[in-house]
């Protein structure tokens, strides 16, 4: 058998693993914004070649401010025909709110009825992700984006007491910063674990963005360049084990503990269940934490985030 057979092998085992229930569908790619900060086309281009390849079940929606739709329909167009050709799997996007929901919801109803039809593939817009400053804010907003997007609301994690009964009360959905390009961007692990059992307790399904491109909590570099100070960065599979973890009915405590693990020994991967130390979750325990809770995370990276699990042999 040759290599590339042997891959494509583990791949459809991995999936079928409890770490395939961990990393289906997790990774939302957001190679427009920093510290990638790519161009529309390369952006656009690199979500194409991630659609294709054998990593594309790991791969969740693309993200993209509500003001470049237009751009974005325009470098649609530009992909080689046989792409388009041959790329079966919808685009599924979820796009950044601007200062005026209501015009901006008729427009993402415009585009998406509009844009398939011109760029010869399945492209829909699913979800909108907004920040907010108060309940109020998180109420009102609520109110204006129709039931058929998934609406997440980003807000200070000082107030997410408030803000999170407001989205509870309307059945929205939350999201939560959990880095970024200096280490004062880089919340607690007390407050990311605070923030995701308030989830928890109030069935709020909620997704992450900035300082997850590496698996494992770990001190890496805050951006691409050679000058960048470095600083200890959260690790995606901490937090969606804390939050699996926490889901299942771990203590904040033990929880807070698996967010800032930092070896790699600690992990155990079977095909029905992960092990963290003496803690166990099974497959479908993960399944059900992915499909309702715990949803996703934003990267400017997906292959970085790749590259790293198969360095760990996670892959």
């Amino acid at each position: 058998m040759n290599a590339q057979a042997t891959n494509r092998e583990r791949n459809a085992t991995d999936r079928e693993n409890a770490i395939g229930a961990l990393l289906s569908d997790l990774i939302d790619y957001a190679g427009l914004f920093p510290p990638a900060s790519l161009s529309m086309g390369q952006s656009v281009a690199n979500y194409d070649d991630y659609m294709q390849s054998e990593w594309n079940w790991i791969l969740g929606r693309y993200v993209v401010p509500i003001s470049r739709l237009d751009e974005l329909a325009a470098s649609l167009l530009e992909l080689p025909a046989e792409t388009v050709a041959a790329g079966s799997s919808p685009w599924r996007l979820s796009v950044l709110a601007g200062s005026d929901i209501s015009s901006e919801v008729q427009r993402i109803s415009e585009f998406n009825r509009a844009v398939n039809s011109k760029v010869g593939r399945k492209v829909i817009i699913e979800s909108i992700e907004a920040k907010v400053y108060s309940a109020a804010e998180v109420e009102r907003l609520a109110k204006e984006i129709p039931d058929q997007f998934e609406a997440y609301f980003e807000f200070p994690l000082a107030d997410s007491a408030d803000c999170l009964a407001a989205i509870a009360a309307c059945s929205r959905r939350a999201k939560i910063r959990t880095g970024g390009e200096t280490s004062d961007k880089f919340p607690p692990a007390e407050n990311v674990i605070e923030f995701i059992r308030r989830c928890a307790a109030s069935d709020i399904p909620f997704k992450a963005t900035a300082g997850l491109h590496h698996p494992l909590r770990s001190v890496h570099r805050f951006n691409y360049q050679p000058e960048s100070p470095s600083g200890v960065m959260h690790g995606f599979m901490n937090l969606f084990l804390a939050a699996a973890f926490l889901q299942s009915g771990l203590s904040p405590t033990l929880a807070t503990q698996l967010l800032l693990e930092q070896s790699v020994d600690a992990f155990t991967f079977e095909t029905d269940a992960i092990e963290w130390r003496e803690h166990r979750l099974s497959r479908e325990e993960i399944a059900m934490a992915r499909r309702c809770f715990a949803v996703s995370f934003g990267s400017c990276s997906f292959q970085e985030p790749i590259d790293d699990l198969r360095s760990l042999h996670w892959l």
